[in-house]
């Protein structure tokens, strides 16, 4: 009898763990996917692992000055999870945080290299799938930093566009004077007192 009567008191003490943990519904977290990347998980999962559980602002400062190729495409991601949080408004952009980052393998397109005596030598490129997650995080500090973000510049209107440029002309370039051909110096020349063969010739 007396175990009988223990057996109510855990299931009861079991739903009451169950109602005080309940999970964040769906619809207070924003969840975005990156998949196929062109780079093995285990180099993704080093900088994955570094903004893990930080705020949005800390985690772009983090990645902003981190000098490894997986930092940009995540990055990226983290900008396009806060813009479709912003864009749903449902969620506090002040309080959102990194509730986890997964890193998977994706496929492997697999190469060969010739090696020596017929052999060959396989290489492994590797996919990789991103899944990030943002929630509210209600006991959230005053972020420490602050991200600038620089303005567009101004595209030109149609009327701008369209408006004809002033044609430049190009300078015109002085003719240098002919020079004057062979056979004309030759036939042009002056006789000299002491030339003119021919005249000698006849005089004497």
């Amino acid at each position: 009898m007396s175990n009988q009567a223990k057996q109510p008191r855990k299931n009861l003490n079991r739903e009451k763990r169950a109602v005080s943990e309940s999970p964040i519904s769906a619809e207070e977290k924003q969840i975005v996917k990156l998949n196929y990347l062109r780079m093995a998980p285990r180099k993704v999962r080093l900088v994955a692992s570094l903004i893990n559980g930080m705020s949005v602002n800390e985690a772009e400062a983090q990645l902003l000055f981190v000098t490894k190729r997986a930092a940009k495409p995540i990055l990226k991601l983290l900008r396009s999870a806060v813009a479709a949080a912003k864009a749903k408004g449902k969620l506090n952009m002040e309080m959102l945080k990194i509730e986890s980052i997964r890193v998977d393998g994706g496929p492997m397109l697999k190469r060969f290299m010739a090696r020596a005596q017929g052999s060959m030598a396989e290489i492994q490129k590797k996919m990789s799938h991103i899944t990030l997650i943002l929630a509210e995080d209600t006991k959230a500090k005053n972020s420490r930093y602050k991200i600038l973000v620089h303005k567009k510049t101004k595209h030109l209107t149609h009327e701008e566009g369209t408006k004809k440029k002033p044609k430049i002309q190009p300078e015109k370039v002085s003719k240098r004077p002919k020079n004057p051909g062979f056979f004309k110096k030759v036939f042009q020349r002056n006789a000299g007192p002491t030339g003119g063969g021919a005249g000698n010739k006849g005089g004497e």
